[in-house]
């Protein structure tokens, strides 16, 4: 007697999908047994799916007769439902027939597939890297993009677009380290306003026009730049805002991509974008982050618009504040969507804070028990990210607390008046009495 067994293979499939395993086999003797086995860890486990055993077979009569010497053709088929992460690997098909010559003797024969289960990514982000932090005013400096995509079996290929333009970037396998500087390229296609167009280019030419910015050290690293030109424009007149880094081509690009198995057989995707941070032509601009994966039949994205703080909102609590009382003042939202998340610092106008401190970093500034001399004192809050910052002041109004008499409390907003006084003078005159 002789068995051949065969599995046909199988494409990839897609978590949720219906799968048959079918095994085809060809023999010319009796059935005995088909079983087959789910293989696990690198095939040291084989869990057993399913059994035909044909000696308890009520209807296995009618399948062949033994006593014929043609060739008998059968398929097993075994079908998943919904397929799963876990039910990705190897399968086996064993089979078994009786020998035509002894039916004590068993002839086997197996087959086997690998059925390659796909997963589309489930989340997509963008974030900025190191943020919120202090960004330096007076130097250009390197920002970085980062892009998680999670859910994604097997890795997605991931890539950045900034305006709906793919971005064509540097690989980096390393992080950015004295690498690369300004590379003469065309500006991105990008309707670009009034103020966003270099206006010192136009005067590069003329005598005194595009002065460049001194400093001890040039930029080094993504940062360093050809030729660094900025606008000779007064701190008074550019109120607040980041020098306009004027530079005369695109950035390079650097793109790095790395991806690290997670415990349920998916892969974190991680695409960092890096270039020197030019607030002038940056701002404003759109980047998005796009995923393409074979389990999908479209490209997902997640996108983010990078945007200078403008017109933080503000509120203090309460609306009426009282000596003694403790008050809050928090930066509740802006004018504006703004990303990257930005940076705050509270400072007191001409003087210092009431815990005396120069400023305080946070979204919200607390003053505990505040005293009547706080009346009238000025605030400030400056939100900053990489593309520019704003400045947004409030006035403390303190009104008088009918439980503290005014006067008697101290700097601390904590009453010591004229309640300690009556009761320290009356026991100065019990002792004077009781002495005379």
């Amino acid at each position: 007697a002789y068995l051949t067994v065969s599995i046909e293979p199988l494409p990839p499939v897609v978590v949720g999908d219906a799968v048959t395993l079918k095994c085809n086999f060809k023999t010319d003797g009796k059935m005995r047994e088909i079983v087959w086995y789910r293989v696990t860890d690198g095939g040291t486990i084989k869990q057993k799916i399913f059994t035909f055993d044909a000696m308890f077979s009520t209807n296995f009569s009618h399948m062949e007769n033994y006593r014929k010497r043609e060739d008998l053709v059968y398929q097993s088929t075994v079908r998943l439902p919904e397929v799963r992460i876990s039910d990705n690997g190897p399968y086996e098909c064993h089979v078994g027939i009786y020998d035509r010559a002894t039916r004590e003797k068993v002839v086997l024969a197996s087959g086997n597939v690998f059925l390659n289960v796909m997963a589309p990514p489930t989340s997509i982000s963008v974030l900025a890297a190191d943020t919120p932090a202090p960004f330096s005013r007076y130097q250009a400096q390197n920002f970085t993009l980062v892009c998680v995509v999670s859910g994604g079996k097997p890795a997605p290929l991931v890539y950045f677009k900034r305006d709906g333009e793919p971005i064509e970037a540097t690989p980096l396998p390393e992080p950015p380290a004295g690498a690369g500087s300004w590379a003469p390229r065309n500006l991105l296609h990008r309707d670009l306003d009034d103020t966003k167009v270099p206006k010192s280019l136009a005067a590069e030419g003329e005598v005194g026009g595009g002065q460049p910015l001194a400093t001890a050290d040039p930029p080094r690293g993504l940062a360093a730049e050809r030729g660094p030109v900025t606008e000779t424009i007064p701190e008074t007149v550019v109120s607040r805002e980041f020098p306009r880094w004027v530079h005369v081509a695109e950035p390079i690009y650097y793109f790095r991509h790395t991806h690290a198995p997670v415990s349920d057989g998916t892969v974190e995707a991680r695409a960092t974008l890096t270039w020197t941070l030019n607030p002038q032509i940056d701002n404003e601009a759109l980047f998005s982050c796009e995923v393409k994966h074979p389990a999908l039949s479209m490209p997902m994205q997640s996108e983010v618009t990078l945007v200078a703080p403008k017109g933080p909102k503000i509120t203090m609590t309460p609306t009426r504040a009282r000596v003694g009382d403790t008050v809050r003042i928090l930066v509740q939202g802006f004018q504006n969507e703004v990303f990257p998340e930005p940076l705050f610092t509270w400072t007191r106008v001409g003087s210092r804070l009431l815990d005396g401190s120069a400023e305080h970093d946070g979204k919200e500034l607390v003053l505990e028990r505040v005293p009547a001399e706080l009346n009238g004192s000025m605030y400030r809050c400056t939100a900053q990210n990489p593309l520019g910052s704003t400045d947004t002041h409030t006035r403390l109004i303190v009104f008088e607390n009918p439980n503290i008499p005014r006067g008697t409390e101290d700097s601390n907003g904590s009453p010591t008046g004229h309640c300690g006084f009556r009761l320290v003078l009356a026991l100065t005159l019990t002792v004077i009495l009781e002495l005379t």
